[in-house]
């Protein structure tokens, strides 16, 4: 039973050892077509029936800071006596705003299959106002499609890892921090005093000192650095500054390098390091993937990024075929999304530095009582229907 796998994959019952291409397991389970073929991970879901009576929306929010208040919201999509919800990250505010304002009003009731309802979200404004980035689109676009996968397996009592014939499995992840000196350090030392097994995935900023860097070091538990490189505007910006790039590669040797930006001056620091570059922010597509500098050894793929099912499974499919490692991440969920993306993860990459740890561990002062697998059992499933 899935249950009872995850009660006994407690995290720290062994140190995590990041996993590079050539020891990453490889997942069995897809099915085969009659002629023996593989089937496309998406055919397995394409079919499923669907029936939606109505819909609600119903707003999240949660102050990370006195600058930021978390502004998400639930799609729940109703039929035949079952709800499917899915969970809208959508970064601006203004745009959850609009959308609750709009109520329940776009034309979802009627009889579908997954494939035939995202056809039918193609034709369909899900914004009132253009929203304020280009991004927003996959992101309302996820929510949609999540809540309608969540309810057709619902209606037809079975679960996601049953439908596309993979068996999940107990999820490494990593706890993403953003440290800024002086003094940040600790807040990464508290937590690992009370979870020392834990694994961290840390974004470097303009400010930091070597003292910082060796401090942090010191720990042997950071498994990937984010370096921000396509952020334009934004209160996480890092200026593209070479010798950071060269203090963080050499102090980690074994951490991945997301997201760098590569410029005449920092190409080539990196370029030795190019087996742990990997990408996160560009990645919505197969062809985002395909179209980086240089073939990379891991990708993130982040569902909410890639919109339609369609995409984000083609992904999953491609790095499967072409041996491209990957990890999945969040954007910040205060709900449902979180679930999901942990269960996506125990099905397609679950020994990976997946950025899905519970939210708990990244608060100011990381509480106590965490659990240590973020796909413990809770009282009500909070993935894809993961109880069979």
């Amino acid at each position: 039973m899935y249950e009872s796998s995850i009660r006994s994959a407690i995290l720290g019952s062994t140190p995590h050892k990041l996993l590079h291409l050539s020891e990453r397991p490889v997942v069995v389970g897809s099915r085969l077509s009659s002629l023996g073929e593989p089937v496309a991970l998406y055919d397995h879901i394409a079919d499923l029936p669907l029936e939606i009576e109505g819909y609600e929306l119903e707003g999240l929010e949660l102050a990370l800071s006195p600058e930021f208040t978390r502004v998400t919201t639930l799609i729940r999509l109703r039929g035949g006596g079952e709800e499917g919800i899915g969970e809208d990250v959508v970064y601006d505010g203004l745009d959850h705003v609009a959308f609750r304002d709009e109520k329940a009003g776009l034309p979802l009731e009627g009889s579908w299959t997954i494939d035939s309802f995202s056809k039918h979200l193609d034709g369909l404004e899900l914004f009132p106002t253009e929203p304020g980035m280009e991004a927003a689109h996959d992101y309302r676009r996820w929510a949609f499609e999540s809540s309608a996968l969540d309810l057709a397996l619902r209606q037809a009592g079975r679960s996601l890892a049953d439908v596309v014939g993979r068996e999940p499995r107990p999820v490494t992840f990593v706890v993403s921090m953003r440290l800024d000196p002086p003094g940040e350090a600790l807040r990464a030392l508290r937590m690992l005093e009370n979870y020392p097994l834990t694994r961290l995935k840390l974004d470097p900023t303009n400010e930091w000192t070597e003292e910082l860097i060796d401090q942090l070091a010191a720990t042997d538990a950071i498994d990937s650095v984010d370096l921000k490189g396509f952020y334009r505007g934004t209160p996480v910006d890092v200026n593209t500054d070479s010798e950071l790039y060269r203090m963080v590669a050499d102090a980690f040797p074994d951490a991945w390098i997301e997201d760098p930006d590569l410029t005449p001056e920092t190409d080539p620091v990196l370029e030795p390091h190019r087996d742990r570059i990997t990408w996160d922010a560009p990645i919505h597509s197969v062809a985002d993937i395909e179209s980086r500098p240089f073939r990379p050894k891991m990708v993130n793929i982040k569902p909410s990024r890639f919109g339609p099912l369609s995409n984000l499974f083609a992904a999953y499919d491609f790095c499967e075929a072409e041996g491209i490692g990957a990890y999945g991440g969040g954007q910040t969920e205060l709900g449902v999304g979180r679930g999901q993306i942990q269960y996506l993860a125990s099905l397609f990459h679950p020994d990976t530095p997946n950025d899905v740890a519970p939210g708990g561990y990244n608060m100011p002062d990381t509480p106590e009582g965490l659990p240590s697998s973020p796909l413990e059992p809770a009282a009500e499933p909070t993935g894809f229907r993961w109880r069979t």
